[in-house]
C-alpha cells in the first residue's frame, strides 16, 4: 500500500500569520479571543471572537484579485502559499495532473452571501457583485488554490460541518493511496464571523456569551464551560506519496498513517450521548494505520466547550482507549484558537505534527474546576514536553459526522 507524508505546513489563524508563530503562541497558552471588530455588535449578545489579525491580503495576492475573493478564499490563499514554499512542491508538465487540492469549507463564503443579500435589498439587485457566485460557493478556494499554483489533479471541497478539513485531508489520503494521485494540498478554511454567523449560533445556544470579562473562556472539558468561541483562519497541509516526495528530495515533516470517518446517525446537532461514533472512528482510523490504542500518546480533541459535546467525546475516548485513555494526554487547542468551524481540523492537524517533531503536547487554557464526568489528562493550563511518536486529531460536526486522522513520527 502507498505510504503518505506531510511535507509542507501552512495556515492563517488566530493565534498567528504562519505555522511557526501560530504554534508558539499555542505552546504558550496565548489566547485569541478579542471583541469582535468585523461588524457592528450593539444588538448582540455575544461580542467576542477569535478573529484573524493582522491579516493583509495583498501580502498573498494583488490588491484586485484580493477584492474578487471572499475573506475564507484570502485566508486558503495565504495559507496554501506557505505550505508549499515549506513543501518545495511545484507543479511540471508530467505532475500537474497528479497534484491534487482539497481545501475544504463548512459553508464557503459567507461573508459574500450576507453582503449579496443586503445589497440585493438596497441599492437593488443590479449593484450586486458579478463575483459574488465563485466568492461565495464552498468550493471555491479548491479552484483557485489550483488555478494560482497550476495543479491539474482532482480539484474540489469537501463539506461535513466542523469536520470538513479533516475529512479533506481524509479523502486526500485516500486519493493518494488509491494511486489517483501523488500529492495533494488538503486543509480547510472559514470565514464565519459576520452578523448572521454569530446570530445564528447564538440563537442554538452554542456560543459563549462571557462578553465582559472574557480572560476565562472558552473551557473546554471544565465544569463551568458556557459555550464555544468562533474563530476563523485557514490551514493546508502538503501530502505526498512517499516515493513521490523522496525522488524529489522532500523534507518529510511526519507520515498520515490512517484516517477514519463515521456518522452518528442521531441528531442533526447533537452528537450521540455515549459517543459511540467517535469511538468507532478512532479504532478504525488506528486500524486502517495498523496501530494499536497503546501506542497513541496523544489526542487533539475536537474539545469545543459545549456541554454536550465535550461530554460525549470523553465517553467516545474513554469508549475506544479502554483503561489506556487515562494515561493519554488530551487537549482541546480550540480554548485558544476559538472554534474555526470547517478549518479547525486542519489546524489541529498541524499541532499533531508539531507535537511529534518538537516532542510538546499543547494544553487545554482556562481549565479551572474538573467536571466529573470528564475524566481525562487534559493537558490543563500549561504545554507538556514528551516525547510524541503517534497522534490522533478528532473533528466532530453538524449532522453526527466524526473524522479522525492518525499521524506517527517518519521513520
Amino acid at each position: 500500500m502507498r505510504r503518505v507524508v506531510v511535507t509542507g505546513c501552512g495556515t492563517v489563524n488566530p493565534l498567528g500569520l504562519t505555522v511557526r508563530e501560530s504554534w508558539e503562541n499555542c505552546c504558550n497558552g496565548v489566547s485569541g479571543v478579542g471583541r469582535i471588530t468585523l461588524f457592528d455588535t450593539t444588538q448582540y449578545l455575544v461580542k467576542i471572537a477569535c478573529e484573524v489579525k493582522n491579516f493583509d491580503p495583498s501580502r498573498y495576492m494583488e490588491p484586485a484579485e484580493a477584492r474578487r475573493r471572499d475573506r475564507c478564499q484570502q485566508f486558503s490563499t495565504a495559507a496554501a502559499k506557505e505550505a508549499i514554499a515549506h513543501s518545495g512542491l511545484a507543479a511540471t508538465e508530467a505532475s500537474a495532473g497528479r497534484i491534487a487540492v482539497m481545501m475544504s469549507s463548512a459553508i464557503g463564503g459567507l461573508i459574500s452571501l450576507e453582503t449579496a443579500a443586503h445589497v440585493t435589498k438596497d441599492p437593488g439587485p443590479r449593484r450586486v457583485n458579478p463575483f459574488t457566485i465563485p466568492m461565495l460557493m464552498p468550493n471555491g478556494p479548491s479552484g483557485l488554490v489550483a488555478i494560482d499554483h497550476g495543479f491539474k489533479g482532482p480539484a474540489f471541497s469537501v463539506a461535513s460541518a466542523c469536520a470538513s478539513s479533516s475529512d479533506g485531508i481524509g479523502t486526500a489520503w485516500q486519493m493518494i493511496r488509491a494511486g489517483i494521485a501523488d500529492a495533494a494540498i488538503a486543509g480547510g478554511t472559514e470565514a464565519t464571523i459576520c452578523s448572521v454567523g454569530i446570530a445564528a449560533f447564538d440563537r442554538l445556544g452554542a456560543l459563549s456569551r462571557r462578553t465582559d470579562d472574557y480572560s476565562m473562556t472558552p473551557q473546554p472539558f471544565d465544569k463551568n464551560r458556557d459555550g464555544l468561541v468562533m474563530g476563523e483562519g485557514a490551514a493546508a497541509l502538503v501530502l505526498e506519496e512517499l516515493e513521490f516526495a523522496q525522488r524529489r528530495g522532500a523534507n518529510i515533516l511526519a507520515e498520515l498513517a490512517g484516517y477514519a470517518a463515521t456518522a452518528d446517525s442521531f441528531h442533526i446537532t447533537a452528537p450521540h450521548a455515549t459517543g459511540v461514533g467517535g469511538a468507532a472512528a478512532m479504532s478504525q482510523a488506528l486500524d486502517s494505520a495498523g496501530l494499536n490504542l497503546e501506542q497513541v500518546d496523544y489526542i487533539n480533541a475536537h474539545g469545543t466547550a459545549t456541554l454536550l459535546n465535550d461530554l460525549a467525546e470523553t465517553r467516545a475516548i474513554n469508549a475506544a482507549f479502554g483503561a489506556h485513555a487515562l494515561r493519554i494526554p488530551v487537549s482541546s487547542t480550540k480554548s485558544m484558537t476559538g472554534h474555526m468551524m470547517g478549518a479547525t481540523g486542519a489546524l489541529e492537524a498541524i499541532f499533531c505534527i508539531q507535537a511529534i517533531r518538537e516532542g510538546v503536547v499543547p494544553p487545554t487554557m482556562h481549565y479551572a474546576e474538573r467536571d466529573p464526568e470528564c475524566n481525562l489528562d487534559y493537558v490543563p493550563n500549561a504545554a507538556r514536553q514528551q516525547p510524541v511518536a503517534v497522534t490522533l486529531s478528532n473533528s466532530f460536526g453538524f449532522g453526527g459526522h466524526n473524522s479522525v486522522l492518525v499521524f506517527k513520527r517518519f521513520g
